[in-house]
């Protein structure tokens, strides 16, 4: 029999038993798929769901409104990327109280939220190409449009600001703790290795680096990189690595003891191939439960940059960001526009938690 095949499925028998992990797994799988079709999920489909409207301003989940949509006068072709990456709106949406035709125009009042009278305006057929006669109008260009999230300050869906958001928080875990795996792995296996001077250099660089507060390092490297989406990314990864390293140079620090490591040497084989095909793979259990951790911990940090204004910069949607844009209507009688966010990051970095949790248990040789 396999060991290594024996141990891992013993491993995933013990992860199965963890209701809490395979049910946070099974929300961050959902998660991972909203992910990837936000924009066929998102009832605004227009890049970065930034359709406004003013006149429907922070309204409470559930709202509904007629809407009269006036096409562009580009008509532009879906491709495929359309559904990965959203479309360019050519349409203008304006929600309205009622309409009416009037000879060979249709007439209507635009809503607005204090109860006053709208403006009233009057719209020809042929702004409207799909309709051969203006009774045609109401049927195709007419519909209530229901934002089962409410809208933000700026009037548009939060609900489709959400779906579209999780990529941004997603996006920031897997990349951040791919770098922090690159470099800590690397240093941490050279250091634990070599010993000597190189382990005195590598932690020097690491206990200096460990010595700055994470959130002032993050900021200093943004504002060297400039502010963007992939420099939030980078600028993570660059301060999440040192915790990698401290515990692979441990783990390898042990290992490299053992009699297989001590026969791989007798057999000339290269300080290279001992290090990543006879020590790491013995020593990374506990890289794969610290890059749990280290999900979460990005999210957290990619939230508290956009928060500050430094992160995804708008109209990239960012939960952080929305949170930023309304932590003020907390006490103006609206908390849901910065709660709903809140929760989603809460729920995100939870789900990372137990799921790290669970592989630890699953990973302990002891139990």
């Amino acid at each position: 029999m396999n060991t290594s095949t024996s141990l891992t499925r013993i491993a995933l028998q013990k992860f199965k038993k963890n209701g809490w992990g395979v049910f946070s797994f099974g929300f961050l799988i959902l998660c991972i798929f909203i992910a990837v079709f936000a924009y066929v999920l998102a009832p605004d489909n227009s890049k970065n769901a930034n359709q406004m409207h003013l006149s429907i301003h922070s309204k409470e989940p559930g709202f509904k409104v007629t809407m009269l949509t006036i096409p562009g006068e580009v008509q532009t072709n879906h491709s495929f990327s359309d559904y990965f990456f959203g479309k360019e709106s050519v349409s203008n949406e304006i929600p309205i109280t009622r309409y009416s035709i009037v000879d060979d125009k249709i007439q209507i009042t635009e809503y607005t939220s204090d109860g006053l009278e709208g403006l009233q305006k009057e719209y020809s057929l042929s702004l409207f190409p799909k309709a051969s006669a203006i009774k045609e109008i109401p049927s195709q260009y007419i519909s209530e449009k229901k934002f089962i999230l409410g809208t933000d300050k700026y009037g548009r869906d939060l609900l489709s600001r959400m779906l579209i958001g999780i990529r941004i928080s997603l996006a920031i875990g897997f990349i951040a703790v791919f770098i922090s795996l690159v470099i800590g792995v690397t240093m941490g296996a050279i250091a634990g290795y070599f010993g000597g001077k190189v382990d005195a250099a590598i932690m020097w660089i690491i206990n200096v680096t460990w010595s700055i507060p994470t959130l002032l390092l993050v900021i200093a490297i943004t504002l060297a990189l400039g502010k963007g989406f992939w420099q939030v990314f980078i600028a993570v990864g660059l301060t999440m690595w040192v915790e990698v390293a401290r515990v692979v140079r441990g783990q390898v620090m042990g290992v490299k003891q053992m009699q297989y490591v001590t026969a791989a040497r007798a057999l000339g084989y290269s300080n290279f191939r001992i290090i990543t095909k006879h020590i790491l793979p013995n020593a990374m259990a506990p890289v794969i439960i610290i890059s749990a951790a280290n999900f979460a911990g990005a999210i957290l940090i990619e939230s508290g940059l956009s928060f500050l204004g430094i992160g995804a910069q708008p109209p990239i949607p960012s939960w952080g960001g929305i949170i930023k844009d309304h932590y003020a209507y907390i006490i103006l009688g609206k908390p849901y526009l910065a709660i709903i966010p809140g929760l989603a990051i809460m729920s995100l970095v939870t789900a990372f938690m137990l799921i790290g949790n669970a592989l630890r248990d699953a990973l302990d040789v002891r139990n």
